[in-house]
């Protein structure tokens, strides 16, 4: 079934691509004021459908999902403290999912790696500015 592309889904998609790896929310309030409006529903529709079509990539995280409008292959890393996300700048390894020698019968379609750690923020927060 082909879908049009509505005004909505093309400011979800410039919020996402605009902001840096933005959770629902974020992209909601960035949306908030814009017409036409585009509501909570909408957004996570919008999210979703072009998660689906490539257009964005979603992140897992554990928490709320986040988006990324880089397609390119990268990683990423996830502050445990705040929940951030940030780009992981280095060398993507290719054919990592062929390097599985049993899934037990799992079909991987994909993977996503993320480094989870403390980012300077709140590093620099929890060792008491030092």
């Amino acid at each position: 079934m082909e879908r049009r592309n509505t005004r909505q889904r093309q400011q979800v998609l410039e919020a996402v691509r605009a902001l840096d790896h933005p959770d629902a929310d974020e992209i909601c309030a960035a949306l908030a004021g814009q017409k036409p409006r585009a509501g909570r529903a909408t957004v996570y529709r919008n999210l979703n459908l072009l998660a689906e079509q490539g257009e964005i990539r979603r992140i897992e995280t554990g928490g709320a999902d986040r988006y990324d409008g880089c397609l390119r292959p990268h990683y990423h890393l996830r502050c445990r403290c705040c929940g951030r996300l940030f780009d992981a700048h280095m060398p993507v390894v290719e054919g990592l999912d062929k390097q599985l020698t049993d899934t037990g019968g799992f079909a991987v379609e994909g993977y996503t790696i993320v480094f989870v750690g403390l980012c300077p923020d709140c590093n620099k927060n929890l060792s008491g500015g030092r």
